[in-house]
């Protein structure tokens, strides 16, 4: 996989795979991320640690940039007092943010390309860019 430059930038992770056979370790990585079942979503500011985490977990979840109309939808879930605006130029608090981890998000409408691909080959699994807006869009 292509090395992605995602170093202080706010990114939305989406669980898509289950609980089912997963190792231990990775197990401990996604409880972490706060993102403990299917269809749930974090928003995380990516720092190294977050980054190695990622690429850890990276079979079991779908993560991207997160655009500002979408993380508005995402905010209405919620009693997040902070604006997508502030969120994404990280002046809000991300401690009040994750809080209020996980958004519960149903499963997507007209379904995943794949739970088994990564995303360059035509799944849903991994670095999605900016294609995972579309991803959460469908599933809120």
């Amino acid at each position: 996989m292509k090395k992605n430059n995602l170093k202080d930038k706010v990114i939305a992770v989406v669980r898509i795979r289950g609980r089912v056979n997963v190792r231990h370790d990775i197990t401990e990585t996604l409880n972490r991320l706060h993102l403990k079942r299917v269809s749930n979503c974090a928003i995380i500011k990516v720092t190294e640690s977050y980054d190695g985490m990622l690429q850890k977990c990276n079979d079991y979840v779908a993560f991207g940039e997160i655009n500002e109309e979408i993380l508005a939808k995402l905010l209405e879930k919620s009693d997040i007092k902070a604006t997508p605006k502030e969120i994404l130029a990280g002046k809000a608090d991300m401690k009040e943010i994750n809080e209020h981890m996980p958004f519960r998000l149903h499963p997507p409408r007209h379904g995943y390309k794949s739970t088994k691909l990564a995303f360059n080959q035509g799944g849903n699994l991994g670095y999605m860019g900016e294609e995972i807006n579309g991803l959460i869009k469908r599933m809120v």
